[in-house]
């Protein structure tokens, strides 16, 4: 199992929200560059970067994010999956040019998820990732702000035709709350994706949202042979609540 360390930007900071709300905001640094190379040096096995101006719709603020990402890249060597406002082939692109190893693809996919088929075509799987944040079963968008019409397990269904492999599951109810993660809602995605004859349609789910403490880490590993391959931890690492060093020999298992 791998472990994301999260570093979400606004306005050019590293901050965390509560349930998306960007009216509840801590800022955790000036400088996310120096944070990615803190959580690269403990170990992590992924950056996972999200540009919150950007999937809030602010241009301005968006773009300094996007510079704060340049940092980051220029700076650490671990791979960096990017999301955020993202709603274009030309902004995929442009990350992807930048150097992210992987993009999260959410309101697009929920809104033309046409074009998320013709981007997983074009760029393929391990590029490109399904952002699936949802709210009461439904598929939120646009920073979380908008509640498509579409369930989550109906929009899955459209985008495994084009051989959609990494799916980021992110239960906004508990994001922010270190509340737990919602591990059954997780498993019963994961079991959409766990189609032995149809390996067309197969996927794994990185878990988002909630992470408490050392106890998620170990709950997501063991269920890590249903299709769990990943876990987000945001909130917990900068509230001081995970370890990421002990996280990561949970995740590799590790003794402790």
């Amino acid at each position: 199992m791998q472990i994301y360390a999260a570093i979400d930007l606004k306005n050019g900071k590293c901050v965390r929200l509560t349930q998306g709300d960007p009216n509840a905001e801590t800022v955790y640094g000036e400088d996310p560059a120096a944070i990615a190379e803190t959580w690269e040096t403990i170990g992590t096995d992924w950056l996972h970067v999200v540009n919150l101006d950007g999937a809030f719709g602010d241009p301005a603020k968006a773009a300094k994010n996007i510079d704060a990402l340049q940092a980051i890249l220029d700076r650490v060597s671990v791979p960096v999956q990017f999301g955020g406002g993202l709603r274009s082939p030309k902004d995929v692109a442009r990350a992807l040019e930048m150097g992210v190893s992987r993009v999260v693809i959410g309101s697009m996919a929920a809104d033309r998820p046409r074009q998320m088929l013709d981007i997983l075509g074009k760029y393929g799987a391990e590029q490109i990732a399904l952002g699936l944040d949802v709210k009461a079963g439904k598929v939120a968008t646009h920073g979380w702000r908008k509640l498509a019409d579409t369930n989550a397990l109906d929009l899955v269904s459209v985008i495994q035709t084009a051989g959609v492999k990494h799916i980021i599951y992110t239960d906004i109810s508990r994001d922010g709350m270190l509340q737990g993660v919602n591990l059954q809602a997780a498993l019963r995605l994961a079991r959409a994706g766990n189609l032995p004859d149809d390996p067309k349609r197969q996927f794994r789910v990185i878990v988002s949202g909630g992470v408490a403490g050392l106890d998620d880490v170990q709950a997501v590993k063991e269920h890590e042979d249903e299709g769990l391959e990943g876990l987000i931890i945001g909130k917990a690492l900068y509230a001081g609540n995970v370890d990421l060093a002990d996280a990561m020999r949970v995740a590799h298992g590790e003794r402790q």
